[in-house]
């Protein structure tokens, strides 16, 4: 199980992060490669700084990995509400955005904007999909527990005969 529940429902997520080497060199001399691992999940992730601070352009940063966490979880409360209401969702893509800010405070995501496109079977409205796609915004775990803002721009198209 990728999570542990209290006794109260509370899930608790648990994640190693490892990283060796030296920072004697200073800031232009050490490595950032590290390592996630998040048992029981058989996947290592290799990553590293955005290549703008020293890192490796080669790995996935912590900047994408929350972008890619916002993406993934509207995506799959989405799947699920399209499901329980009988819709039948055959493709979704998302290019999704994330923009870090420097204007003076400490850098952070400023914003968040997901761009799914979203191919269903004919039979459901757009706007009926719509609602859907925003419903599963409201129940997304990930958007939830971010300050960030997140919007989210659907593009629902049917799919054709």
């Amino acid at each position: 199980m990728a999570f542990t529940t209290d006794p109260d429902g509370t899930h608790r997520y648990r994640a190693t992060c490892t990283w060796s080497g030296s920072t004697g060199a200073g800031y232009d001399g050490y490595g950032r490669a590290h390592r996630v691992e998040a048992p029981p999940a058989d996947t290592t992730l290799a990553l590293s700084n955005d290549p703008t601070l020293g890192g490796d352009a080669a790995l996935l940063d912590p900047e994408q990995l929350v972008l890619a966490a916002a993406s993934s979880c509207q995506l799959l409360s989405f799947l699920a509400i399209a499901a329980r209401a009988r819709i039948d969702v055959t493709a979704y893509r998302d290019e999704a955005e994330a923009t870090m800010s420097h204007d003076g405070g400490p850098a952070r995501i400023a914003a968040i904007v997901l761009r799914p496109e979203i191919t269903v079977t004919p039979g459901p409205s757009v706007p009926r999909v719509e609602r859907l796609v925003h419903l599963a915004h409201g129940e997304c775990y990930i958007a939830n527990s971010l300050a960030t803002p997140v919007t989210v721009e659907p593009v629902v198209t049917f799919l054709r005969a």
